[in-house]
């Protein structure tokens, strides 16, 4: 075998178990399990007006607070009134928390292992529910209108 042949065939098996470790590792990252939000710890507890007020305050500064470094949401507790409920395009059921005097309040999305949790809550009732945020609240100069504060990954904590 010729010196260059050596060095070729080396190569080939560095470049193989090279190939190896990339794959293993992507395959490994692309079946790791989701986040379960409503096992996790809770970062932060607040009322609906309280967030909402601190992201029309400075959204930086808020998105700096409840985001991680790679974007993440920490998990919050928010409680507040129940203003309504309805459906989105994915059959999952969203709370809206609401006081009547607010500029905006905080929808939260359900998932669909927990849709079937909300089934006896009702306009008026005071709740607290566990998610992460999604996006802050906001005033739309467009449309003239506040934007909610936006959570998913919720459920309810309790019912009060």
């Amino acid at each position: 075998m010729t010196a260059k042949k050596k060095i070729l065939k080396k190569i080939l098996i560095v470049f193989g178990i090279g190939i190896i470790v990339v794959g293993s590792i992507g395959y490994y990252m692309f079946n790791m399990p989701a986040r379960d939000v409503q096992k996790t710890k809770t970062d932060f507890s607040y009322k609906a007006n309280e967030i909402v007020n601190e992201y029309l305050a400075d959204t930086q500064k808020a998105n700096d607070k409840y985001l991680d470094e790679e974007g993440n949401s920490k998990v919050l507790e928010i409680s507040g009134i129940v203003a309504e409920i309805s459906e989105d395009f994915n059959s999952q059921k969203v709370i809206l928390l609401k006081s009547a005097d607010a500029k905006a309040g905080v929808s939260c999305t359900f998932t669909p292992e927990t849709n079937a949790n909300i089934k006896n809550i009702k306009i008026g009732d005071q709740i607290n529910i566990k998610g992460v945020i999604r996006s802050g609240a906001s005033y739309d100069e467009d449309l003239e209108m506040y934007e909610n504060v936006i959570i998913e990954k919720s459920d309810i904590v309790s019912n009060k």
